[in-house]
């Protein structure tokens, strides 16, 4: 079956940049649209945006517009999360996911079959 896993989290000081990646494998990766996803303590799991399966378009959550930047590598089965300019409010863990179907721009959880384990992103002051 298809699996993701995910690399790149750690600290990081207000202002700076950060790139996480999600493996792919199992699959074929271009069958898949991808999408990053968040959850902070005590908060529910927001989508962070999408890609489609050629990475030809991309959506983003307003709070990460002109921040955050998602790309793919289909011949490296690799999906990116690009994050720059960080802030305090974006600590949290940060879960890749993937789904197989007609509509690529998919907004909620449950509409995502594959998961990654997550990787914490903690911004300090």
């Amino acid at each position: 079956q298809a699996q993701l896993v995910e690399s790149g989290g750690g600290l990081v000081r207000i202002g700076e940049s950060l790139t996480l990646s999600c493996a792919f494998s199992g699959r074929v990766f271009s069958s898949y649209a991808m999408a990053w996803f968040r959850q902070a303590p005590g908060k529910e799991r927001e989508r962070v945006g999408a890609i489609s399966w050629t990475g030809g378009n991309t959506d983003y959550a307003d709070s990460v517009k002109g921040r955050f930047t998602i790309s793919r590598d289909n011949a490296k089965n690799l999906a990116y999360l690009q994050m720059n300019n960080l802030q305090p409010e974006d600590t949290a863990i940060y879960y890749c996911a993937a789904h197989v179907g007609s509509n690529w721009n998919r907004m909620h959880a449950y509409e995502y079959t594959v998961w990654g384990q997550g990787t914490q992103v903690t911004v300090s002051s």
